[in-house]
């Protein structure tokens, strides 16, 4: 076990060396550059279109059922373990880094929802398909269909091998675990690095199972629809926790910014390790907030493809929605709630312990209370990650497939069969592997973004520039 997380740790900083850390930076400032920061100018109308469709537009789904879906596979894991494992392995200056790839991923985020709308089409059956895949054929030419047939195989890994599965379930069922504390049922792996499997960890696999397989059954619609309660209602549970936190500890901000400030330019390191330090905030922030709000992912247009519209831009602006509260709100509250405590400098704690540490030493709530309510959000936010997941990875083995109905059905049933695996992973291991995959599927999508950025500038201008004051026709 230990060879083998040492080998999934080199390939994973090979995957997020400085190279892809340095394009995705890049892609998110061309974008930022040749959209004239729409992601700042335009955000009060982006907040406004998210919970207004459009009268006549057309699609499967609304434009706000569509982003539920999409949120319901970023707001999960990532929010609150996910940023706990980067301030833990690169320290408080990763939350920096996390937040200024979301700012400039609010840019990306729009270019894919405005791509995943204009090159979208309806297959025999009138569902409405779209993404990367299709705007990389279709935007790119036919000559480049084997870069969009290599980010539907990554894709599939994604959802299958990362943040899909492994991760989500693996972050409940610790979660349970931490809050019950039961008895071990089984150990995994050597004496020396066993993994120790309890009861509280079978029992939340199996009925996280179980409920997976019921959903997903049901295709796009019953995600959508199960999204739209789930989210907005666990979402705004989770802030107003975190939020009291914060007031609560109102006086520790400036201490806690300063810290974070300086660790995330290594001004906290010994003489000499000030720039490697910095990298690893760096690339810690980066991956793991690629992660959560999946800006450059390509993940999120393939939900968006679905929306009832008929204006890309319109789609764009909902679709950037996503990142802002995904990361700038929901991931900022948890990374100031750890700094803030300090308990990721506690070596025993790990992943979601961190978190539920930071709440139980910041809120005045009993312990365990804290724990519960953490607990509660974290399964129902990994939960609709899974289900999310479920449907992007889907979409991509249709593309690869050409919708092939036994392949699908074969699909949906591994999938749930993954989801089952999960739980009796590695935490390391399963963040490891999940940053592995996000990376190899960032790739095509960048390119098909930086070489389509062209297209989202121009017509982005010729929008606004017909809606003088930014209102669209609803």
């Amino acid at each position: 076990m230990y060879a083998f997380n040492n080998f999934l740790t080199a390939v994973d900083d090979f995957v997020w060396g400085i190279p892809l850390i340095v394009l995705i930076m890049t892609c998110g400032i061309i974008l930022t550059i040749r959209g004239r920061g729409l992601q700042f100018r335009h955000l009060g109308k982006a907040l406004k279109f998210m919970v207004k469709n459009e009268n006549d537009g057309d699609g499967e789904v609304s434009s706000f059922a569509a982003l539920c879906t999409a949120l319901s596979a970023t707001i999960g894991t990532g929010n609150i373990v996910g940023v706990a494992t980067a301030i833990a392995a690169g320290g408080p200056g990763a939350l920096f880094w996390m937040i200024i790839a979301a700012l400039l991923g609010m840019a990306t985020k729009y270019t894919e929802g405005f791509l995943a709308i204009k090159y979208r089409k309806i297959d025999s059956e009138g569902h409405y398909l779209g993404g990367p895949f299709y705007y990389i054929e279709n935007g790119m030419g036919k000559k480049f269909k084997w870069l969009a047939k290599l980010f539907a195989i990554f894709g599939v890994f994604v959802g299958l091998f990362g943040i899909g599965t492994f991760t989500q379930v693996n972050g409940i069922t610790s979660a349970v675990n931490n809050f019950f504390k039961s008895d071990i049922a089984f150990t995994i792996g050597s004496a020396e690095n066993a993994h120790e499997i309890s009861w509280a960890t079978i029992i939340a696999g199996a009925i996280i199972t179980i409920f997976v397989a019921l959903v997903i059954i049901g295709g796009i619609k019953r995600i959508s629809s199960v999204s739209q309660v789930i989210v907005p209602f666990m979402a705004v549970l989770y802030i107003l926790f975190a939020l009291l936190l914060v007031i609560m500890n109102i006086t520790k901000i400036p201490s806690a910014v300063s810290i974070i400030i300086k660790s995330a330019f290594g001004l906290d390191a010994v003489a000499g390790g000030a720039l490697g330090s910095m990298m690893i905030a760096m690339q810690k922030g980066v991956a793991r907030g690629i992660f959560s709000n999946e800006a450059g992912l390509g993940s999120a247009p393939i939900a968006a493809a679905a929306a009832q519209t008929k204006e890309p831009v319109r789609q764009g602006l909902v679709t950037m929605t996503g990142t802002f509260i995904d990361t700038v709100v929901v991931c900022t509250m948890t990374g100031l709630s750890i700094v803030i405590s300090g308990a990721y400098l506690n070596p025993d704690l790990e992943g979601v312990e961190i978190t539920t540490a930071a709440f139980q030493s910041g809120l005045p709530f009993p312990s365990q209370v804290t724990a519960f309510v953490l607990m509660i959000c974290l399964i129902f936010f990994a939960f609709t990650t899974i289900l999310g997941w479920s449907y992007y990875s889907e979409r991509c083995l249709a593309y690869l497939t050409g919708s092939n109905r036994v392949v699908t059905v074969a699909y949906r049933w591994l999938y749930i069969l993954a989801v089952f695996i999960g739980p009796y992973l590695t935490v390391s291991a399963v963040w490891t592997i999940a940053d592995i995959f996000n990376g190899l599927m960032a790739l095509p999508n960048i390119v098909a973004l930086i070489v389509l950025s062209g297209v989202m500038a121009r017509d982005s201008k010729a929008y606004f520039k017909k809606n003088k004051l930014g209102a669209t026709v609803d």
